[in-house]
């Protein structure tokens, strides 16, 4: 990549930057996304899943097909950086660098038609509301896989804390499959200097949180990773009553469905015998539509030789993570791979969904290399 061009997509990732959108809001980035294209001279298709866009190259010779994927949604986090291209929207910033992945796949689109040395089809999905999860299911609903064929498809990470550049392929998981969670405990209020004419929910909500600790440790066999964590706890508005409820949000993470099954079911009945021993009611919902991510052998090989093919670092010693993605259900449908392609150091304030994160411009063309090789590669082989 030549440095005008790498200057050019540094111009594009901080204007994306400084304009961030949450997700199922992408209309601004939709339309720079589409402006791009156009002045690339790229055919796509726009209003795909709602603010997604695809835009599809082909070169004749072949019918063999790929997808690629970026997302392209913010995360509702006040920025604190100070850069000049600093979030200009209050309470929105690119935290997980969807900014980088949105330009890179924009990169990838512009090296592809300039090289006349693949033959196929190559489909570049613009995917809205990941961060939300809701997103790639929307996109294959509005016949994403049937409008735009693809035998494969790619997508990758960026990843703070391992090596700027360097990737990282997994055998088998990559990362969790999300699930959020709410439990509100309902008692009865009363004044709480008269305390036993109430039924507080605040210790009962007390006992909850130390017996949902137990099911990691207890209930869960040593070797399957499961996160169950609880994030935003609410309850009472002033401090001489007992409040009527007091709710629990939290997050589920597992890799495996029987385990994720087995989880929620000790949920349940933990939550039902708090409710018994002190006289609550319970409204509880577990949302479990998450999947993991599991890269399918063939397309995890194919990313290692395209990774080496550019001279990147290449590295397939990286634990998974339990972070969660929405491209599982687009994996779900077609063979694939998600990579990970490091951001550099993370120091203690520059992880994923930080305020002070910023995705790092010098890595994106090993992000656009990757990008076009393994589309090259997909097309061209024979499996």
């Amino acid at each position: 990549m030549d440095q005008a061009f790498l200057d050019q997509l540094t111009q594009w990732r901080r204007q994306l930057h400084a304009q961030p959108e949450l997700s199922e809001h992408e209309h601004a980035t939709s339309r720079f996304v589409q402006e791009k294209l156009t002045e690339l001279g790229i055919p796509f298709v726009a209003g795909v899943g709602g603010t997604g866009v695809v835009a599809t190259l082909s070169r004749p010779g072949s019918n063999r097909t790929v997808g690629l994927r970026a997302d392209m949604d913010a995360l509702p986090i006040q920025e604190l950086n100070t850069a000049a291209y600093a979030s200009q929207t209050q309470g929105a910033m690119h935290a997980c660098g969807h900014d980088g992945h949105t330009v890179a796949l924009l990169g990838t689109a512009a090296m592809l038609a300039a090289d006349e040395g693949w033959k196929g089809q190559v489909q570049f999905i613009f995917q809205p509301a990941e961060e939300n999860g809701v997103g790639a299911k929307a996109m294959i609903q509005d016949g994403l896989f049937e409008r735009f064929p693809m035998e494969r498809v790619f997508s990758f990470h960026n990843w703070p804390g391992l090596e700027a550049g360097t990737i990282a392929v997994h055998d088998g998981p990559v990362m969790a499959a999300g699930g959020r969670w709410s439990v509100t405990l309902h008692g009865l209020a009363g004044h709480a200097a008269i305390p036993h004419q109430t039924r507080d929910p605040i210790v009962a909500a007390g006992h909850l949180i130390v017996a949902l600790q137990t099911i990691v440790a207890r209930n869960v066999d040593p070797v399957d990773a499961v996160v169950l964590s609880i994030g935003q706890i609410s309850g009472g508005v002033v401090s001489n009553q007992i409040p009527e409820s007091v709710t629990l949000l939290g997050t589920l993470r597992t890799y495996r469905p029987e385990v994720r099954e087995a989880v929620i079911k000790r949920m349940e009945s933990i939550i039902a015998g708090i409710c018994e021993a002190y006289g609550m009611q319970a409204d509880v919902e577990i949302l479990s539509t998450g999947r993991p991510i599991i890269n399918t052998p063939a397309e995890a090989a194919l990313s290692v030789q395209a990774g080496q093919a550019i001279g990147a670092p290449v590295r397939r010693d990286v634990r998974p993570s339990t972070t969660g993605d929405d491209f599982s259900f687009l994996i779900k449908e077609r063979p694939g791979a998600y990579v990970w392609i490091g951001n550099g150091p993370a120091g203690p304030e520059g992880e994923l969904h930080n305020a002070r994160y910023d995705f790092n411009d010098a890595i994106l063309p090993v992000c656009v290399g990757w990008m076009s090789e393994v589309a090259r590669r997909a097309l061209a082989d024979a499996a």
